[in-house]
């Protein structure tokens, strides 16, 4: 063994519980040992006399390189959009705003919030997106200066405007919150910050826009889900089943929170959402789940969104209150809809299973494994699967 591979097996662990302790920040401590390792490879040899010294010295290097790189990125940017002449109130909601103008797509507008207003690493971007980190760093390049050439206002927008792209702003936060309440690809299942990030987005948009009931819907929503993050995978990350997780663990605060938050009003997609969670939520049992009133809610959904998803939601649903056969009937014609989705075939495969259908049943498990994303889900639709 070389004394590269020396320092390297026996000193890594070290550093980087030195440089954690240091930035407080677990992943941009192991980013910048990361770096500062790739940098060892090709520099050595010669070995410096102390290559671990070398490594911790090189990695906090690194790491102030990275927060002076990120502090210069957060003031420029307004810099390169800003109309100097309106300057708001709180500068991370109009980040939020000039990030999710719709003259971006979707996932450069996702990309941009988390880097501009969520303090997220590209590095950490690049990983939510499974792309590489200069691919995702070419994007927010590209995002701003595409913000810069059109001249786009660094500004929270009023009146038809702001209406006009409130709902941008809403699906964007939506997306970065679905991101770590469900991750569609990896070994985990949740990831914890760019959920905890969304949600203190929305409290901030919900504080600076009180009467909107939307925004409000939306808040309530993450936390609703969110409130159940610590049952819905046990202590080896295996999934655990709504069904079958330990309601103790829920968080109570954040439901009781979410609750207080919901107000009556017209029936948006945000609204009827958080009031599906909200009836989850409060059923001290699975048992005492109100399945026909989640069922018409879903119901309700579908006729204002047409969405996809919503159907499938709605047949499982709808299998829980008037029986299997029943949810199989609204889950015909959705291939084509949701050609890529795990999540139908693996639905089908568990009505059939109820149903006796168990062949059908296994067939169907086999093809939602054939697209599921993340190691969790795939290890449980196995099992599922070798219990037949």
């Amino acid at each position: 063994m070389n004394p590269l591979e020396r320092a390297y097996r026996d000193h890594w662990a070290r550093l980087l519980a030195i440089l954690t302790a240091e930035l407080r920040d677990l992943d941009a401590a192991e980013e910048s040992l990361q770096d500062a390792f790739a940098s060892a490879v090709s520099a050595w040899p010669p070995l410096p006399d102390n290559p671990p010294a070398w490594l911790l010295t090189a990695a906090r290097n690194r790491a102030a390189d990275r927060r002076r790189r990120n502090a210069v990125a957060a003031r420029k940017l307004p810099l390169l959009i800003v109309d100097e002449s309106e300057q708001p109130s709180d500068d991370r909601l109009s980040l939020i705003f000039t990030c999710c103008h719709p003259a971006l797509s979707m996932e450069v507008r996702v990309a941009l919030t988390l880097r501009c207003v969520g303090g997220l690493g590209t590095r950490q971007i690049a990983r939510l997106f499974m792309v590489s980190e200069t691919t995702m760093q070419a994007r927010i390049t590209r995002a701003k200066k595409k913000i810069s050439q059109a001249g786009i206002p660094y500004r929270v927008p009023a009146g038809p405007e702001l209406a006009a792209r409130r709902d941008g702003v809403l699906a964007v936060l939506y997306l970065i919150f679905t991101e770590g309440y469900a991750a569609a690809e990896g070994e985990r299942l949740i990831r914890d910050e760019p959920a905890a990030e969304a949600i203190a987005l929305a409290r901030m948009l919900a504080g600076l826009m009180p009467d909107d009931d939307e925004v409000a819907a939306l808040l309530a929503l993450m936390l609703l889900h969110h409130a159940r993050r610590d049952a819905r995978v046990d202590a080896e990350g295996r999934l655990v089943t709504l069904a079958e997780q330990d309601r103790s663990r829920w968080h109570r605060d954040e439901i009781r929170e979410a609750l207080a938050i919901m107000r009556p009003g017209p029936p948006g997609a945000y609204l009827l959402q958080a009031a599906i969670a909200a009836e989850h939520a409060t059923a001290a049992r699975a048992e005492d789940t109100d399945w026909p009133a989640i069922a018409q809610l879903y119901a309700l959904l579908e006729a204002l969104t047409g969405s996809a998803v919503v159907r499938l939601n709605r047949a499982v649903a709808v299998a829980e209150a008037r029986g299997p056969e029943r949810g199989l009937q609204l889950l015909e014609g959705l291939e084509e809809r949701l050609p890529r989705h795990h999540l139908l075939p693996a639905a089908r495969a568990e009505l059939l299973r109820r149903l006796g259908r168990l062949e059908e049943a296994a067939a169907e498990y086999t093809r939602a494994l054939a697209l599921v994303g993340t190691v969790p889900e795939r290890e449980f639709l196995q099992a599922r699967r070798a219990e037949l």
